[in-house]
């Protein structure tokens, strides 16, 4: 369940923030509550680090590798 926080900073770093979200394509208050996540130790892995050396490389012999190979190389 989601809670009204109140929080105060200095005036020049709002819009900055602002900025720095909207750019991420985040509200402000996500990326202040996966900040307060982190600093906390509750930083859930990115989806990279989650599928990181869960996949094998295809090697040449492999029909997948052979087929891209023919058609891209």
């Amino acid at each position: 369940m989601k809670r009204k926080l109140t929080i105060t900073v200095d005036a020049d770093i709002i819009p900055l923030a602002k900025r720095y979200a909207r750019s991420r394509g985040v509200s402000l208050s996500s990326l202040i509550e996966q900040s307060l996540r982190e600093a906390a130790g509750e930083c859930k892995p990115s989806f990279a680090a989650r599928w990181r050396g869960r996949f094998k490389e295809a090697g040449r012999g492999d029909e997948r590798y052979d087929a891209l190979a023919r058609k891209y190389l």
